[in-house]
């Protein structure tokens, strides 16, 4: 099946609604067949107490966006995604204005993902570089569907 740009956008913007997604105001803006893309805006709701981009909510975005970048190779009517663990290096602080983050796949095994996750502002300068690891689970039949 070939790769459908505009599918897989759509259909990690419809997993956005009622979660901290949708607090933190992501959205995903690009995507191949290696990588996903999202964007989120920095303002008082994503800062710390001294006004700057809240390294948690920089990790949120990485995690957001390279969680959603394993469910690219997955069936999500089969298998899961689940996070185990991510690094975050926060080399850029950041006040306002948008953020830019982008996952890159490093790893690609049955049941490891592992992801790059560039953060940039506006300028293509780094805030913040993390890695993310992601465990493919079977999906067991709980009576949970997928969003």
């Amino acid at each position: 099946m070939a790769f459908d740009r505009e599918e897989m956008l759509e259909r990690c913007n419809g997993w956005i609604r009622n979660t901290l997604m949708e607090t933190l105001e992501i959205r995903y803006v690009d995507a191949g067949e290696d990588f996903l893309v999202a964007t989120m805006p920095v303002n008082p709701r994503v800062h710390q107490p001294m006004g700057l981009l809240h390294g948690g909510a920089s990790a949120a975005l990485a995690e957001s966006v390279g969680s959603a970048a394993s469910i690219m190779f997955i069936d999500p009517e089969k298998y899961e995604v689940r996070g185990i663990e991510i690094t975050a290096n926060h080399l850029r602080s950041k006040r306002e204005g948008t953020v830019t983050a982008r996952a890159t796949i490093v790893h690609k095994g049955r049941s490891i993902h592992l992801w790059e996750i560039r953060i940039a502002d506006e300028q293509g300068r780094l805030v913040t570089l993390c890695k993310l690891t992601n465990m493919i689970l079977e999906r067991k039949s709980d009576g949970h569907e997928p969003r």
